[in-house]
């Protein structure tokens, strides 16, 4: 078991010292939760390129990628594909290190069952992504949430419980768990656990389909042990928010914290890749 002061050393340290006698990190971690908005580069590949530098440093194997750049809260249909366009591009000069998951806005509701079908059901992308077009537990949101269980194909929600009141279209913990009390056979993943993450927690604790991700938050302790105990390891997925965050800092919640090594493997990867694996393997994918 790693405390966080302990990581930071490995980071700064070890591992690239180790990279420089020639040793390579055994790949481990899926990461539900990554963008290109921050990373340097002028197209989607280089910025791809760029993540990979500090993914191969912290054993990242696999990053989920959405959103694109620039970042928008509620994208045109045109925005949308060209956003969905610059994913594809990354995802398929690296298919072994990233996933895709279409960025899809319930205002434009007909193009983005449209987008799904192009970009999910008949592309190579996994899961959808949405964020703060619309609140999620709004009527808009049933067509997509069927479509996307109706492939198996995971969702990410941006949650968030704000101080000041949440923007207009920004979902909370609440609102997802009510989205999800009406697909029950839908997989929803919590992005950031709301921020607030002690009431996060609770506001989906009942509510079995919801995953959470701990991503994109500051890295205080308790987070992760919280999540495992009342949700179980099961329902606990890393992710980074990557470029924004950085992948050290997002990890330091997991290694650090004080859960059974059995449970850490669950919430580093093989939570994610079970949730993926019937979208996989309907599109014969090996990982």
């Amino acid at each position: 078991m790693y405390s966080v002061s302990t990581l930071s050393r490995r980071e700064l340290i070890a591992t690239p010292l180790a990279l420089a006698q020639g040793a390579q990190p055994k790949p481990s971690i899926w990461d539900v939760h990554c963008h290109l908005i921050s990373g340097e580069g002028s197209t989607p590949e280089e910025r791809m390129a760029y993540l990979i530098r500090f993914m191969d440093r912290l054993g990242i194997e696999r990053v989920m990628l959405s959103l694109g750049y620039p970042l928008l809260a509620d994208p045109s249909p045109e925005q949308l594909r060209e956003l969905n366009g610059q994913v594809l591009k990354a995802i398929a000069r690296y298919p072994d290190r990233a996933f895709g998951f279409v960025y899809l806005n319930p205002n434009h509701l007909a193009f983005s069952l449209e987008e799904f079908d192009r970009c999910v059901r008949d592309g190579p992308m996994v899961g959808v992504k949405l964020w703060v077009a619309k609140r999620c537990n709004a009527p808009e949101l049933d067509s997509i949430v069927e479509r996307a269980a109706a492939i198996q194909a995971p969702i990410l929600q941006h949650t968030w419980f704000k101080l000041k009141g949440n923007l207009p279209g920004e979902s909370t913990p609440n609102d997802l768990a009510e989205l999800a009390m009406r697909h029950p056979k839908a997989v929803l993943i919590d992005a950031h656990t709301g921020g607030d993450w002690e009431r996060g927690i609770r506001a989906i604790r009942p509510v079995k389909n919801i995953a959470t991700c701990v991503a994109g938050f500051d890295p205080t302790a308790g987070v992760v042990e919280m999540a495992v105990r009342e949700l179980g390891a099961e329902r606990v997925m890393f992710g980074s928010d990557a470029a924004g965050r950085s992948f050290a800092s997002q990890l330091g919640k997991v290694m650090g914290a004080g859960i059974p090594e059995s449970s850490r493997r669950l919430v580093l990867r093989e939570n994610l890749r079970r949730v993926l694996a019937p979208i996989l393997r309907a599109k014969g994918v090996r990982a």
